[in-house]
């Protein structure tokens, strides 16, 4: 026998066993692509689905489920769908949603440093600047050990800065601190011991119930967010009285949720997609914020016919003196606490130095071109 005729055996065995394992690998692809198909997620907001705010969660969902050429698909429901909105957080973090979007300060009645998030002067830093202290000043390793300490399951994502909020709506002009004693009052977080501190009685609502509250003389006076929210939850059709500037919610933003075991499972690369996509629907918001805000601030003045007016100074001076008694208790309570005040309080002194120093007040060029005096344009 020759040797090529000897090898012809063995060549025709390696020949059938790789068909053999193609044909395998044939009827078996199908089955691991159906296993590896898209995951789906179920999340909640916490706001009205008529809300800007519950747009701003569907935005962010539809960036996802884009970036990721739809093998990510999150669906989100507006608030009470499944949980009232003050149980956001219990929800994720047990599993009964996957993920969320809401602000930190409503979990405040769970730990009281996470209004810290939001709720107050923010020690001169705008909404954007306290962001800047959460990615780069230490911010997110102190919430993610904040979370720890109440066992909650989650993965957060502070984004979205919002811009400074009005005092709030109210039946008369508020002309001085005591104008706000006895008033029934809603707010959130820590702004609920401000306000207690200025003699309201305060009651937190959710978003979706002020206005009825208002309506039925639940309420004298609340703050909610912002001109589109406010408008389109029909604070216009209970007050005409909006007292704008404040500092009870100067440096607030938004908070994406993830059920913290379902997030661990994601891919590496499915996971870095998500955090890219938090900063690009943060920085989508905000334009947004500017546009729409803007457009329904006119249109309330204009076709409302509220009437809007600058909160006092003395006021706002107030509102900070109460601010500062109700943290040194709250610190004096709770480490935590006082240990991120302290990294907000050195952040803050550094950067807000930098702006007062380098920003230019643009109130100046606004005046120029638009004020009374301004250059006239056609």
């Amino acid at each position: 026998m020759s040797k090529a005729a000897s090898k012809t055996p063995a060549r025709r065995n390696f020949l059938k066993g790789g068909l053999a394992l193609a044909a395998a690998a044939t009827v078996a692809t199908p089955n691991v692509v159906k296993a590896q198909g898209p995951i789906s997620m179920r999340w909640q907001s916490t706001w009205p689905a008529k809300d800007i705010f519950h747009e701003y969660a569907i935005d962010f969902a539809k960036k996802v489920n884009d970036m990721t050429g739809g093998d990510l698909r999150i669906e989100v429901l507006p608030a009470g769908a499944v949980v009232p909105a003050f149980g956001l957080l219990e929800a994720v973090s047990s599993g009964t949603l996957d993920g969320g979007h809401g602000v930190l300060v409503y979990h405040y009645g769970k730990q009281t440093a996470l209004a810290l998030w939001g709720s107050g002067p923010g020690y001169a830093m705008d909404a954007n600047m306290l962001l800047a202290w959460h990615k780069y000043g230490g911010g997110k390793e102190l919430l993610a050990k904040l979370y720890a300490s109440i066992n909650a399951n989650v993965v957060s994502f502070p984004y979205g800065p919002m811009p400074t909020q009005p005092l709030g709506w109210f039946k008369k002009p508020v002309t001085k601190a005591d104008d706000l004693a006895g008033l029934k009052y809603r707010t959130v977080g820590i702004s609920i011991d401000v306000f207690t501190g200025l003699g309201a009685a305060v009651n937190a609502l959710p978003g979706g119930e002020i206005v009825s509250a208002m309506d039925r003389g639940l309420l004298d006076a609340a703050e909610f967010n912002n001109a589109s929210s406010d408008r389109v939850l029909g604070f216009p059709d209970v007050s005409k009285v909006c007292m704008l500037q404040s500092y009870h919610q100067n440096a607030e933003q938004f908070e994406i949720s993830f059920n913290k075991t379902k997030f661990d499972a994601l891919p590496a690369k499915m996971k870095s997609i998500i955090e890219n996509a938090v900063e690009a629907a943060s920085s989508d918001m905000s334009w947004k914020a500017v546009d729409r805000y803007s457009k329904d601030y006119d249109e309330m003045r204009t076709k409302d016919r509220v009437r809007f007016y600058k909160t006092p100074d003395a006021i706002l001076k107030r509102q900070l003196e109460i601010y500062d008694d109700v943290v040194a208790k709250k610190s004096a309570e709770n480490p935590l606490f006082k240990e991120i005040l302290d990294s907000q309080v050195a952040f803050a002194r550094r950067a807000t130095r930098w702006e007062q120093d380098t920003v230019v007040n643009r109130k100046m060029a606004y005046d120029h071109y638009f004020g009374a005096k301004g250059v006239k344009r056609t």
